[in-house]
Formats: structure tokens, sequence, C-alpha cells
């Protein structure tokens, strides 16, 4: 998703949903798929002696073999209270159970199902072919089909879905690059999935669940149709289905990150923001898809 520019550094597109990107000579175009949560109250029913403590060890004196069974027999209470209150406060506090990767996934699809439009800060990152990136800005989504990239790191940088073609451009790039949509209808746009009707477990095989960090969980598969290009797709979800990353491995083993805060469901997004006009004096080339 990165925005580059494409005279300049063609293998800087690779990671971006521009699927090899860097191997086509240069001057071939080749458009990013941009991203295309007291004791003394527990024993409020009172443990008070019925005797005051002298009148107590007043009748304990005489008979100290009674005072040893006592003594035990407070012992005895003082193990059962605490093991009570300790399995009180484990049953009462405790984590709630784990769900399946099958209930959470099904979280996920009715928490975006249900909405018509997003916004969202995202960071993303990418690691591969000796190179490092970190961008970050504002990400709007609005169905059916349409996603805008504000990036304000760096700033200038803009990817736009408009629903029938996707839009790349970098301020003082010398084009401006566009695609069919349809041709980027795979997960390399990682939020394609909720742009339309959300089923996790029809878009990726073999899904599972692994605990994440915060409380957080993280659904792994394999993206269908995609197994020559992506080893695998992680999802990291709050346990009531809220996305807050996306991870995606590639089988050369490059790895594109996406973390995403401050989301904000059925924002009053203007249809506006996905309307993309050129730049006066730059022209537009038609790029080449995804291979």
């Amino acid at each position: 998703m990165s925005v580059v520019k494409f005279l300049a550094d063609p293998s800087a597109l690779k990671g971006h949903g521009f699927s090899r990107a860097d191997a086509r000579p240069k001057g071939t175009s080749a458009l990013a798929a941009e991203g295309l949560r007291g004791l003394q109250s527990v024993f409020s029913w009172g443990l008070k002696p019925r005797s005051s403590p002298a009148i107590f060890v007043a009748r304990l004196k005489p008979r100290p073999f009674k005072a040893k069974r006592i003594a035990n027999s407070w012992a005895r209470f003082s193990i059962c209270a605490t093991a009570l209150l300790t399995g009180g406060a484990s049953l009462s506090f405790g984590q709630q159970p784990t769900p399946s990767a099958h209930d959470l996934a099904q979280r996920v699809d009715r928490h975006y199902n249900q909405l018509h439009s997003l916004k969202a800060g995202f960071t993303e990152s990418y690691e591969g072919l000796g190179m490092q990136r970190s961008e970050s800005g504002t990400l709007l989504l609005l169905k059916p089909g349409r996603m805008r990239w504000n990036y304000s790191n760096p700033a200038g940088k803009l990817f736009v879905l408009d629903g029938k073609y996707a839009w790349f451009y970098s301020q003082g790039d010398p084009q401006v690059q566009r695609i069919p949509a349809k041709q980027l209808d795979d997960l390399r746009s990682p939020l394609r999935f909720l742009l339309g009707h959300t089923e996790l477990e029809k878009e990726m095989d073999t899904l599972t669940l692994t605990p994440a960090v915060g409380g957080h969980f993280t659904l792994s598969g394999q993206p269908k149709g995609l197994e020559k290009r992506v080893n695998r797709l992680s999802v990291t979800v709050t346990a009531d289905g809220t996305i807050t990353g996306i991870e995606i491995e590639e089988s050369d083993g490059a790895i594109t990150r996406f973390t995403f805060t401050g989301e904000v469901p059925n924002a009053a997004i203007p249809a506006e923001e996905f309307r993309f006009v050129p730049p006066a004096g730059v022209p537009v080339v038609n790029a080449a898809p995804p291979v």
C-alpha cells in the first residue's frame, strides 16, 4: 500500500498489493491494493463470637484439651473460609471462557455486517526484500465498495477506491495510476471483505484462534484462492469482534501489518470523499493488475 514514485523506484511497490511489481521492467505500472478491545463485606452475614474474648478464655482455662479442639476447629474454619473466598473470587472475577474460532469469526461478521460506514486511524508497516517501511493516516470506508486511505505520514499520499476504479497517487508523482476495482478483489486488499458481506470462515481455510495481548484474539488462516501468493492472513480482534490489526505474510516471507485505532462505526462520511479528481496536468495511466 505504500505510495512510492513509480518511475523512481518500482520495487518499493512490493508489499502493498502490487504483487511482483518489482520484477517488472522499469516503467510497468502496478497499483497497490491498499487496505484492499474486603473480607468484611464477604462475611456480611457475621462471624462474631457469641461470647466475649474474656469469657471465652476463662472457659478454656480449666479444660486445655477442649481449647486445643476449639483452636483446631477455628483453624479448619479459617481454611474453609479462605478456600470459599478465593474460590468465589475466581468464579466472580475470573476471565471469560475463550471463544472458539467459529464463535469469534461470527462476532466479527455481526459487528461489520451491521455497519454502513467506518472511520479509523491506521498504521501500516512492511518488512521484506531488505526493506522496512512504516506509514500512518486515516481510513474511511463506505458501503458498497468504497474506501479512502489518507496518509499523514508521508503527507500527500492517497489511495481511493470509488467502487469502479482504484486510484493511487502521491503528491509530486508524475502519474496517477488507475485500475478497475474488480481486479483488486482479493485479500491483499486487507479490508476488502469489510466492504461487502463479511463471512470470515468463507474467506479463509483452516481458521485457527490464539490469544493475543490485551485480552484480544488472533484469527489466522489461508486466504482462499491465494495459496501461491499469501501464506497466512491473521486478523487480531477484540472479544466483541472489533478488528484491531491485520497481518499478511506473503509466500516470499514479506510481512505487511496494519494496526487500527479509534474506530468510529457508522461515521458520517460524505460520498464525495470517495471521488478522485486527478491533479491538473498529471496524466492517468492504467496500471497492470496484481500477478
